[in-house]
């Protein structure tokens, strides 16, 4: 971690720090100092450093990481960071109405996933983390099953797009933004039509009944944040997100996300070297690549900042909100470059 991350304890209005020593006092650690990391609280103990997490809801999700965690830890990987019990045994302190729970804290810094040597170190502690968790017994958990949900999941945004149509044309005066934005709508539309063409036409369902059968876990926030390197080891962080799904959910993810990145551009010779890089650890059919194509090309970013504008009404200028959009639409051509690089791809694909 940064330091630009964290706040000193002295900064902390006195009303939070009545909080967190309240919170600390359930546990059994001998407390020297604690700072403030993002939305998390570093505490420095005769021990080692903790990780103290506030969370708004979701009292099974601190049950649900330690869980996992053991049995991650039993089956060889243990790469992760361990959780900590209070005095009385509890996975977690309520504290009004906000719930803290305790981890270790990995004393490393963010992996840089903009180096592609990185990168495809954490694509195979990736595929070691889904490995191990294939066959966990999932009946002690309380998480989300997402399988057969994505293509409810397209069909829901390709609906929130034309309702964005529909808003900004009904608009007596329309900004800069609002002609961009539904200026890129067709083509836009058309590819999220193609996604799910792909998704519709794949082996999804098959692939769902098979990991609802294994109960495959996914991470689903699977991003730099949450990836610690420690001494050339790498840790994986944040176990809050964890569903039921398939591997290639955090896998597409992540390419979708690196693809937006300067040093990738929605090259495909890079998306090819981390899925090669997965390969080496955990093998993926050409049916499971065909699907998550179809997640890679949504369109999924250019359907959020619609949703951050004419939903949500996020609180950005106008120059801001056309920054983000350009950003988004000089990638275009070479997404399309992209689809194609991968489709020859899958023909060889053995």
């Amino acid at each position: 971690m940064g330091n630009d991350d964290i706040t000193a304890e002295n900064q902390m209005s006195k009303k939070e720090k009545n909080m967190i020593d309240t919170v600390l006092e359930k546990y059994d650690f001998e407390v020297i100092d604690y700072s403030k990391v993002r939305s998390a609280y570093k505490i420095k103990t005769s021990n080692g450093n903790v990780c103290l997490k506030k969370i708004n809801h979701g009292r099974y999700k601190p049950h649900n990481g330690s869980f996992l965690v053991e049995a991650l830890s039993d089956k060889g990987f243990c790469n992760t960071a361990k959780y900590y019990k209070t005095k009385t045994q509890n996975k977690y302190v309520r504290y009004k109405n906000m719930l803290f729970y305790a981890t270790e804290w990995i004393d490393g810094e963010e992996c840089d996933l903009n180096n592609i040597e990185e990168a495809i170190i954490c694509t195979k502690l990736l595929a070691q983390y889904h490995k191990a968790a294939s066959g966990i017994d999932t009946t002690e958990l309380r998480i989300r099953n997402n399988l057969k949900n994505w293509p409810k999941i397209f069909k829901d945004n390709l609906r929130d797009l034309e309702r964005f149509e529909r808003i900004v044309k009904n608009r007596k005066i329309k900004t800069e933004f609002d002609s961009m934005y539904c200026g890129y709508l067709d083509n836009i539309y058309h590819r999220a039509m193609i996604s799910l063409n792909f998704l519709n036409t794949s082996d999804y369902y098959k692939l769902s009944k098979q990991a609802e059968k294994n109960k495959t876990i996914c991470h689903d926030s699977f991003y730099y944040q949450n990836i610690i390197k420690k001494n050339n080891e790498y840790y994986i962080i944040d176990l809050d997100s964890i569903l039921i799904d398939l591997h290639v959910n955090d896998l597409g993810k992540l390419i979708r996300r690196l693809m937006f990145k300067g040093s990738y551009e929605w090259n495909f010779e890079k998306a090819k070297i981390l899925i090669e890089a997965y390969n080496e650890v955990n093998k993926l059919e050409k049916n499971e690549l065909e699907v998550m194509l179809s997640l890679i090309v949504f369109p999924h970013k250019f359907w959020k900042l619609g949703k951050k504008r004419y939903v949500k009404c996020k609180n950005w200028d106008e120059k801001k909100y056309i920054h983000k959009l350009n950003r988004l639409m000089r990638y275009n051509e070479m997404q399309n470059k992209f689809l194609e690089e991968y489709l020859n791809y899958l023909e060889n694909y053995q």
